[in-house]
């Protein structure tokens, strides 16, 4: 599909959790996601000239003159490159004629220097799908961005990747889904809450999913029986959020199947601070797990509201597991003809997303 870029507009588009179904998932496994509200702005404007121009707060680069076409420059260093690998993919699906003016802020996913594990770059790939097709004056549906945007997103991870992500990133809210198709909304139980804990300093997902991915090259036979196992309990997991009690079952279940994986694995999914976590969350009658790919990135605690919740947080405060604010069940990719993105959040409550 090629375009032309004839007037500004801005989008933005939420993070994510997974909550459940990690790794399952890219192998066809359902997986339980949750748009939260930390966003990426994309604004796309006319060129001053005839070349490319790209700023981008969240990776350190203001100013980047591209290509006439939009590519990056040959001088530009490696390290450079690899960062803006999203970028270019996302141009090379919507192919944009006409230079243009971008600015990419992804600061919302960053902390104390590092990334939380939000999946940004997914983020990333769905506003700047949003904001590149709606430049020419075209009106994507929510579908037509995930396609685009899973197609961008999976070539600059070289292939890897379920595309979860930007289904959040692009319906909002909470979700089931399965890989390559569109998501399915759904209502989270109000009983019960959920906070993100920092537990690093980032992993990379590319890195992680590429070990388990070496594991299933070396012991197949085991790597499939670790991978029924954790997709059994994916396919549990859209009954289980009508019940609280049903999904704590449920997802301390799966973190204990994520440890059996990631023990086969050598992945580094699990770490030491996260089995204490876990042992933290059970003495109070919560259950703490990880969330996507796992190494550094946030976790995820789960507990009654009320009381419950509160024991929770105070104890993994006490044991130097920061608490991110974030909003749950925001909402998807919006677009706007102007120069600021329009955010719009939706929190989970009262058994609601909306």
């Amino acid at each position: 599909m090629t375009i032309a870029a004839a007037r500004t507009v801005a989008a933005s588009a939420p993070g994510k959790l997974f909550l459940l179904g990690e790794y399952a998932v890219l192998d066809g496994a359902p997986a339980l996601l949750v748009a939260v509200d930390r966003r990426v702005t994309v604004t796309v404007a006319p060129s001053d000239d005839d070349r490319w121009h790209l700023s981008t707060p969240g990776l350190d680069l203001d100013a980047l003159t591209l290509e006439a076409d939009g590519s990056i420059p040959a001088g530009v260093d490696g390290r450079t490159r690899t960062r803006l690998q999203v970028f270019d993919a996302v141009r090379t699906v919507v192919r944009c004629t006409g230079a243009l003016s971008i600015t990419i802020d992804s600061t919302a996913f960053f902390a104390a220097g590092h990334k939380l594990g939000l999946g940004s770059s997914a983020a990333v790939a769905t506003a700047l799908t949003a904001a590149l097709s709606s430049a020419a004056g075209r009106s994507p549906s929510r579908e037509d961005i995930r396609i685009l945007a899973t197609d961008a997103h999976r070539s600059a991870q070289r292939g890897a990747g379920s595309g979860g992500d930007v289904a959040s990133s692009s319906y909002g809210g909470l979700i089931g889904y399965v890989r390559d198709t569109a998501p399915t909304s759904l209502v989270w139980p109000q009983e019960l809450e959920i906070m993100a804990v920092v537990t690093g300093t980032g992993s990379s997902t590319t890195n992680l999913v590429g070990k388990v991915a070496d594991y299933a090259a070396r012991d197949t036979a085991r790597y499939r029986a670790d991978i029924a196992r954790l997709a059994a309990l994916a396919h549990q997991a859209q009954d289980a959020v009508r019940s609280a009690e049903d999904f704590l079952r449920l997802a301390s279940d799966y973190f204990d199947a994520l440890v059996e994986l990631d023990a086969h694995a050598g992945a580094g999914i699990v770490s030491e601070h996260h089995l204490r976590l876990h042992s933290l969350a059970a003495d109070l009658d919560g259950v703490f797990k990880t969330s996507g790919a796992g190494g550094g990135d946030v976790g995820l605690v789960f507990g009654r509201r009320g009381e419950s919740a509160a024991r929770l947080a105070a104890a993994f405060a006490e044991a130097g597991a920061e608490a991110v604010p974030l909003g749950f069940g925001a909402n998807g990719v919006t677009i706007s003809p102007s120069t600021a993105a329009t955010t719009v959040i939706h929190r989970m409550r009262d058994g609601s997303t909306s």
